[in-house]
């Protein structure tokens, strides 16, 4: 998979982890697992530049004597993944046409 397109679509994943409400880094693997393996390193990543961009913040809160951070998604998260829908119909739309030969010959 090309790694540009696959790096966007990491990033949505994250934000939609914490859409509906904060979440902390743990949390979030788990709650992707069934859906895709994401290594630690790669989570923390992608949370670090979704931090720059401004599509999510942080706040450390002590959690059994150790300081846990959590992660909250801003307005500009909650565009991106809006925006992410929209382009979803696109690509569906040219991955329609790409196999739509597949289609005609099955």
């Amino acid at each position: 998979m090309d790694i540009q397109l696959k790096r966007g679509l990491l990033d949505v994943c994250v934000l939609a982890a914490i859409k509906n409400e904060d979440s902390y880094g743990y949390k979030m693997m788990k709650d992707m697992k069934p859906y895709l393996e994401l290594s630690e390193s790669t989570l923390y990543t992608i949370l670090k530049r979704l931090e720059t961009a401004n599509m999510l913040t942080v706040r450390s809160v002590e959690h059994g004597g150790r300081l846990r951070k959590y992660y909250h998604i801003t307005d500009g998260g909650l565009k991106r993944i809006e925006d992410f829908k929209v382009e979803w119909k696109e690509i569906l739309s040219i991955y329609r046409f790409v196999t739509k030969e597949d289609d005609d010959h099955a």
